[in-house]
């Protein structure tokens, strides 16, 4: 068979991975180049990498006081003249796509796009982009449109997709779940580095890692926290936010924990690996408070490790965590408007208090789920099987 040049266009790409997008991308480029019929090449946002095969993007000078929105075209702009010679591109996220779509039109190749989040169902990122979210918009939609091939994280983003973008052919909309590299993610008992991040491993604990943003549900999660037995630590691993507006709501929540709770640890920066699985292996469960999850990667990462898992039930995360076999899955109402936002706050909050509640009450069979997770992990979301199934899309288009 042919030898296959893919080009991979993203923002996020190591050492520069704030989200589970950035993830998916370095894993699956891993996976290409592990194989002998694919040549995969690398274009990312950021300072240079040394790395054979990749080539970075930094924002262009000129546009240094430009909208945020306005400096990402400036690198897709920059991008494009790199993919002469490919077969495929290949796009990630809204920052991406249109670096994907004039490389398509430039150089008449097909255009994949994968979709880990839509624009249309994070209206809040408005507060984020100001006029900007109405160009990131625009770009998506151009990019969605036009795409040879549109690969969907989960079933729930592929309806998603076609509810956003009706004009798209359903045919075109493949499901290729996330995955886990299940080496990388695994439990390793490490006390005395849990101890050093401020946690106690010997008593129970919830954990949450993600950004502060609206469609992590932070604030959901602190105010069902305020209701979990006294001994129970929280464990938020969680930056990079947003808006000032949202760090501060998510940093009075907190503080009011701290002063009716000990055992309430925030870790704000970005930790490497190690740590994250540390604090995983140690935790009693992983929470996932999610409003707006296309496939929720973090819920994989904690199963990996052997934690279990309490989360919503929204989008693609019941494709993910198992309920009564892997985790526990939190019921929620939901606005249909794009917001994700819960009809009834109260009554999701006191669901996802009762969920914890449960989790930590029987230590041992959240162990069990935990162990269940693991198993899940390995066998239906390993990163060569999506890697096979992800070149196949590729295959199809030529």
């Amino acid at each position: 068979m042919d030898r296959l040049r893919v080009d991979v266009l993203s923002k996020e790409y190591p050492p520069e991975v704030y989200g589970g997008a950035g993830v998916h991308v370095a894993e699956l480029v891993r996976a290409l180049r592990a194989r002998a019929d694919v040549d995969a090449c690398v274009h990312a946002f950021g300072a240079p990498r040394a790395e054979p095969g990749t080539t970075s993007y930094p924002d262009l000078a000129e546009l240094a006081g430009a909208n945020p929105a306005i400096r990402t075209l400036g690198v897709d702009l920059s991008m494009v003249a790199g993919c002469e010679g490919t077969d495929v591109v290949h796009s990630h996220t809204w920052y991406a796509n249109m670096a994907g779509h004039l490389a398509s039109l430039l150089h008449d190749v097909p255009h994949v796009v994968s979709a880990h989040s839509l624009e249309p169902m994070r209206p809040w990122k408005a507060e984020q982009l100001g006029g900007g979210y109405a160009v990131s918009s625009w770009a998506e939609r151009t990019a969605y449109e036009a795409a040879a091939g549109i690969i969907a994280v989960s079933a729930a983003m592929r309806e998603d997709v076609l509810r956003s973008y009706p004009s798209v052919d359903p045919a075109k909309v493949t499901v290729v779940h996330n995955g886990i590299d299940t080496d990388d993610w695994a439990p390793v008992a490490n006390p005395d580095r849990v101890r050093e991040l401020g946690v106690d491993p010997d008593r129970p604990a919830v954990i949450f890692v993600g950004r502060i943003t609206r469609q992590k549900g932070l604030p959901l999660f602190l105010r069902a926290a305020a209701q979990l037995p006294p001994d129970v630590q929280l464990v938020l691993c969680a930056g990079a936010p947003d808006t000032p507006e949202i760090e501060a709501e998510v940093r009075g929540l907190v503080d009011g924990l701290a002063a009716s709770r000990d055992g309430v640890v925030w870790i704000g920066e970005m930790l490497p690996r190690p740590d994250v699985v540390a604090l995983l292996t140690a935790a009693t469960v992983f929470v996932c408070p999610s409003i707006y999850e296309p496939l929720g990667i973090v819920n994989l990462e904690a199963m990996a490790c052997e934690t279990a898992v309490v989360a919503t039930a929204t989008g693609g995360i019941p494709e993910v965590v198992v309920d009564g076999e892997t985790g526990w899955l939190v019921p929620i109402d939901q606005a249909q408007d794009g917001t994700g936002t819960p009809l009834d706050p109260d009554a999701y909050v006191a669901d996802l208090a009762a969920a914890l509640t449960d989790a930590v009450s029987d230590p041992q069979r959240a162990a069990s789920y935990g162990r269940a997770g693991r198993a899940r992990a390995q066998q239906h979301f390993s990163w060569p099987a999506i890697a096979e199934r992800t070149l196949e899309v590729y295959r199809s288009l030529r």
